[in-house]
């Protein structure tokens, strides 16, 4: 039995790369600035490369993303995984009919829209944003997702914030990050 020889960058520390940023934006919050990963080459191959292998065996056909962090990383993913990708964005920013969702932040309420003919019943869609920290945007774009009839098959992140409980928020959905904090 032969195994598959190891890539060079399967040691590679893209948690490394994350900058935490103390009191910010407010005082005893930690911001997790992932910033670094898209200015270095290696590690956006890495992260790209991870989150593929992490959702492959999901069948996705359609990656969805929020405005703007979530289209960072969305497309190239998509592309990895052989599917296409769906822009949910900021009220007004589409020019076609569209259907929305408003979802509550931490601080009042948003909303996203995507285009109405765009995704058809029962498409395999993964949901993909950079950060999942209380679930509220993730848990607004399933919801996008299954009004047009297609099925969330899985949500992907770069960075969780499991102390925040996001995780729960998006049950029974199957969630996949790359780097998890616990505290």
């Amino acid at each position: 039995m032969s195994t598959a020889p190891s890539s060079p960058d399967d040691d590679f520390d893209l948690r490394s790369c994350v900058v935490d940023l103390p009191d910010h934006p407010v005082p005893g919050v930690t911001f997790r600035d992932i910033t670094p990963i898209f200015a270095d080459p290696r590690a956006l191959a890495v992260a790209v490369d991870r989150m593929a292998t992490a959702t492959r065996d999901l069948g996705v056909q359609q990656v969805i993303g929020a405005e703007a962090r979530g289209f960072l990383l969305g497309p190239a993913l998509a592309r990895e995984l052989d599917a296409g990708f769906i822009l949910a964005r900021k009220p007004g920013k589409l020019p076609r009919d569209t259907i929305a969702v408003t979802y509550d932040l931490e601080y009042g309420q948003d909303e996203l829209q995507v285009h109405a003919d765009l995704l058809a019943p029962g498409t395999r869609v993964l949901v993909h944003d950079d950060l999942l920290a209380t679930g509220g945007t993730a848990s607004a774009l399933c919801r996008l997702v299954e009004r047009l009839g297609g099925e969330v098959v899985g949500l992907s992140f770069i960075v969780e914030l499991a102390f925040l409980k996001g995780r729960d928020a998006l049950a029974p959905h199957e969630v996949r990050s790359l780097i998890t904090y616990e505290d």
